[in-house]
């Protein structure tokens, strides 16, 4: 029980702060959400300040703010007004997930078994070419790989759209596809590279070594003894492969028109629209704190010296 109270009172610190930092670097910033209404009458301009407390200190506002976030209102949208930012998110929320989801599914699902299988060949052609198609995919960054997908498979083979999202996914299924490959790519390449490393230090363990003099298969000694430990780095992986895909969507999002979480955030951020930035903020923020809580839970229940050393 204090174990857990720790946690949450280190959680919500970590959000404050988190939240503290983004409000002041906004405020700071120049320019404000409304500075394009130029022709608006005076009474208009402060009318439309007062309405989003504008016309308050900046601890007025803060303080404000905080307030209504205790009370679980992130408030108006200054560029949706007829959204409030709790409107804008569960909208968003459900898009972003599911492609991130999809990209780590991916990432993993296909980067756990080809670092295995180089790890198995290491030195050979087939190891060389993967680790070197894995180096590219590092190397060539999102804003990059998405528009390359969009030309391939949109503009020259027409197989799948250039982008949009319509009412739902069930309307296109096929929208999800060309996002869900250029968020899971460079993921992909790290967790191959990742999981070739760990295997091959764990393939060369001495207590497998042991394991192959009784006489045991080198099946029974990779799925039985070699792929848990191996996968340990891989599992760590996850809490930086997701915020990973959590930054990285706000590039996908713009190219590919999808209405999710990083396309409010990086509209909000050039229109100044404060209350939707700061929630995106929190929202990511609070994601990202669950996420790292479940990997350690998974880790301790993989790794018994973990729990020994946290209790």
């Amino acid at each position: 029980m204090k174990r857990f109270a720790a946690r949450l009172l280190e959680a919500t610190l970590t959000l404050w702060l988190l939240a503290t930092l983004c409000f002041v670097l906004l405020r700071a910033a120049p320019g404000g959400p409304f500075d394009t209404e130029k022709s608006a009458p005076p009474e208009v301009r402060a009318a439309l300040e007062a309405r989003y407390r504008l016309d308050r200190t900046p601890i007025a506002q803060y303080g404000a703010w905080l307030g209504d976030v205790a009370r679980g209102d992130l408030g108006p949208s200054f560029q949706y007004p007829d959204y409030t930012v709790n409107d804008l998110i569960a909208r968003a929320l459900p898009v972003s997930a599911l492609n991130g989801g999809i990209a780590l599914l991916l990432a993993v699902s296909f980067g756990v078994p080809l670092g295995v299988w180089a790890a198995l060949r290491a030195g050979s052609w087939w190891d060389r070419m993967l680790m070197l198609f894995a180096g590219l995919g590092l190397a060539v960054p999102k804003f990059v790989v998405a528009p390359l997908l969009v030309l391939l498979f949109a503009v020259t083979l027409h197989w799948l759209p250039a982008g949009g999202w319509g009412d739902s996914l069930f309307d296109s299924p096929r929208n999800i596809v060309l996002p869900a490959i250029a968020l899971a790519l460079p993921n992909l390449a790290y967790c191959a590279r990742l999981t070739r490393a760990s295997m091959l230090e764990t393939l060369n363990a001495e207590y497998l070594a042991a394991a192959r003099a009784r006489g045991l298969s080198e099946t029974r000694l990779l799925f039985a003894h070699a792929l848990k430990p191996a996968s340990m780095p891989v599992v760590a992986w996850l809490s930086p492969a997701l915020i990973n895909i959590v930054t990285g969507s706000a590039v996908v999002e713009q190219v590919f028109g999808i209405p999710g979480m990083g396309r409010y955030f990086v509209q909000g951020a050039l229109n100044r629209d404060y209350t939707l930035v700061l929630g995106v903020v929190l929202v990511v923020g609070a994601l990202i704190v669950a996420i790292n809580t479940l990997v350690d839970a998974l880790r301790a229940w993989m790794d018994p010296r973990l729990r020994d050393a946290a209790a």
